[in-house]
């Protein structure tokens, strides 16, 4: 599977972002992607998620802000982003894996999941 994310940017507090991540490869193996990030010292966080049937799923943190969407035809992964602040500053990485598990679970994405080379968001 290959991940090209894309969209990042500055961006004032309360404004709104999108990010797009172009995707390839096996369906199997991508049938699982999120959004993940990771903000100056901190671990790297899962953000949004959405399944093979494009149920989302969603971090507490982002909920009502952000919005995970896929446009399967055109093969991008998209992460809407509103109502930003400057808690959302970080790098943002697209993800994929293959089905398994609870499609939250952080071991499962850093055992088996392909990554994208991210894509920075600073809001300030």
């Amino acid at each position: 599977v290959q991940l090209v994310e894309s969209g990042g940017g500055s961006v004032r507090p309360g404004g709104s972002l999108r990010l797009s991540c172009a995707f390839s490869g096996p369906p199997a193996n991508r049938a699982y992607m999120g959004w993940f990030r990771q903000s100056s010292g901190k671990e790297r966080e899962g953000i949004a998620y959405i399944d093979d049937v494009g149920r989302p799923t969603y971090a507490d943190i982002v909920k009502g802000r952000f919005t995970i969407s896929k446009d399967n035809a055109n093969s991008i992964l998209y992460l809407q982003m509103t109502s930003l602040n400057a808690e959302d500053t970080g790098m943002y990485y697209c993800a994929a894996r293959p089905l398994g598990g609870l499609i939250t679970t952080m071991v499962l994405w850093r055992g088996v999941g392909a990554w994208g080379q991210g894509t920075q968001v600073t809001v300030s």
